[in-house]
């Protein structure tokens, strides 16, 4: 299969409508050509096509934070003598200034298929931006390695932010390319927008279900995003940020487990099954111990549970991480009621909201959780009605068979 890049770098007659034109770049490590060049390289080199500025999303244009919510500065590529202007820094909204270093962008980058993935909202900003100042935007597909599945609420009305974009499940499905013509439609955007597509992707085909396993090398598009089994998980485990938990930052495992020093696993893992056994199909759970070497908890020993989702027991279809961290919050919450779970912080430049609330576009899960009356299937119900509206919503803008 070819990604977006490879397709633009390889055909001629797609490279055409950019000769003449001051062309710009969105992208991140993880921007990088089937032979391994990064993006903004393999472009530079590209005759005839003038590269004029680059930016970059959260944690860099080439990876220079390692951990969540720290900002990048402005610089100067050192080789190419560009502007390289941050989108998470003092700005995550592009000023008039940037926009005016270019006529079309292109847009690289590796998504996970979360709504809470600030690439997503960084999009819908540049989208916003250039239709404001008349300017194109070339998205250059890449795949949603967490595949087609749906999953999650969808984000309420008022609960937008830096990890809320618009109404999406957490987990919705789509390319960013796709993502790109919805939210033109979504806030009736006017402007020039191309999809560069990829070709053979098959989101539905085994063992990747959304990620070619035997033809591209993962690379992270986020530092403690490592590996396919992570992005699988993500639409769950990211749910961890907004509580005490440790979500497995400063372990060679980060988003795949979870765990905390006063926690009991097996024991949680028990009551789990016995709670709402359906929700944890299609994976097996772990009880393990582990040690964050820094973030929560770090150098405590914390019992916890790792996801496994890379065995032949893996089912794409069942599996539900969305459902499967929120069970775990309902089952501590009944074990040990007092259990100081919702973590109260800053978060993504939010002080007045509880992260977990953000994490999720609103406080139903929350509410579900410390609701002791609550039962399973009051959140199933509210979860069925959201995933068959947005899979009906999301139909149109579907690019690949």
């Amino acid at each position: 299969m070819k990604f977006g890049i490879d397709r633009l770098l390889e055909e001629p007659l797609l490279q055409k409508p950019l000769i003449g034109r001051r062309v710009g770049l969105l992208a991140h490590p993880a921007s990088t050509t089937e032979d391994f060049r990064h993006t903004l390289d393999a472009l530079s080199a590209l005759k005839g096509l003038e590269l004029t500025v680059a930016f970059g999303p959260q944690h860099g244009l080439r990876g220079d934070k390692q951990d969540n919510m720290v900002e990048s500065a402005d610089s100067v590529d050192p080789q190419l003598g560009i502007p390289v202007f941050s989108l998470y820094g003092h700005v995550r909204r592009p000023t008039a200034e940037m926009m005016s270093h270019f006529d079309v962008l292109l847009i690289d980058l590796q998504d996970l298929g979360c709504r809470i993935y600030t690439f997503i909202t960084t999009l819908r900003y540049l989208l916003e931006a250039s239709s404001r100042y008349g300017k194109s935007v070339w998205v250059l597909d890449r795949p949603n390695p967490a595949g087609r599945p749906i999953e999650g609420l969808i984000l309420r009305e008022g609960w937008e932010s830096f990890v809320g974009a618009g109404p999406l499940p957490m987990r919705h499905g789509l390319t960013l390319g796709e993502l790109g013509h919805w939210f033109i439609d979504q806030l009736s955007l006017d402007l020039d927008y191309k999809v560069i597509k990829m070709s053979g992707w098959a989101p539905d085909q085994s063992p990747g279900f959304g990620w070619p396993l035997e033809q591209r090398s993962w690379i992270n598009p986020s530092p403690n995003a490592p590996n396919l089994s992570m992005a699988r998980a993500y639409a769950g485990t990211v749910m961890l940020e907004g509580t005490t938990l440790s979500e497995g930052r400063g372990t060679t495992r980060p988003l795949e487990l979870f765990g905390a020093p006063d926690l009991n696993a097996d024991l949680l893992l028990k009551d789990m099954k016995a709670l709402a056994p359906t929700w944890l199909e299609g994976c097996r759970l772990r009880p393990c111990w582990f040690e964050p070497t820094f973030h929560k908890h770090a150098g405590q020993l914390c019992s916890g549970l790792q996801i496994h989702v890379d065995g032949a027991f893996y089912r794409h279809e069942t599996f539900k991480p969305w459902r499967l961290q929120a069970l775990a919050f309902k089952v501590i919450r009944r074990l040990w009621p007092d259990y100081p779970l919702w973590r109260d912080f800053g978060y993504e430049y939010e002080f007045d909201r509880l992260a977990i609330d953000l994490i999720n576009g609103s406080d139903l899960m929350r509410l579900w959780v410390d609701n002791p009356g609550s039962a399973v299937s009051d959140l199933e119900s509210i979860l069925t009605k959201d995933e068959a509206l947005w899979l009906d919503q999301r139909a149109p803008y579907l690019l690949y068979p």
